[in-house]
């Protein structure tokens, strides 16, 4: 079997059978993204405990690329620190953004590396993206509130 055959049987998997896609009540924080380019929409939710992220959820509408990458994103970052979810952002996006030149690291990005074939077609790159933004957002989101709740309990 051929490796972007391989990868297409991932994402179908995550579309078809969707991870962390029914959104918690009460998230510390809650992000809407839409890609204006094709009308996907992402409602994400985000809990930490502390530093570290307890979970992710979400509810959408959109293509298979954009459901079945926040799929992977709300699993990968799950556990992570706000720091390590960070990095792991930044490297799904420079793959994407590599042309098809860079295609990821599995040991970091486990299945995000089925979207590298994305990065070869620009229109869907945004698409891919969706989910990741979402959760860039929410996460610093976050941060910023802890911070903030931890400064004003020092007073």
């Amino acid at each position: 079997m051929e490796l972007d055959s391989l990868y297409q049987e991932v994402i179908l998997e995550h579309y078809k059978r969707p991870l962390n896609k029914a959104l918690s009540a009460n998230p510390l924080v809650q992000v809407h993204h839409i890609n204006t380019s094709c009308g996907d929409e992402i409602t994400l939710n985000l809990d930490m405990d502390g530093e570290v992220i307890k979970s992710i959820t979400w509810d959408g509408v959109g293509c298979s690329i954009s459901q079945a990458s926040t799929s992977v994103v709300s699993d990968l970052l799950s556990g992570k620190t706000s720091s390590e979810a960070m990095a792991l952002i930044e490297e799904f996006q420079v793959m994407l953004q590599s042309k098809g030149s860079d295609l990821g690291n599995e040991d970091n990005l486990g299945d995000g590396v089925a979207f590298a074939g994305v990065a070869k077609f620009p229109a869907r790159v945004k698409c891919a993206l969706l989910g990741w933004m979402a959760s860039k957002d929410a996460i610093s989101q976050a941060v910023a509130k802890i911070n903030g709740l931890s400064s004003e309990e020092k007073r």
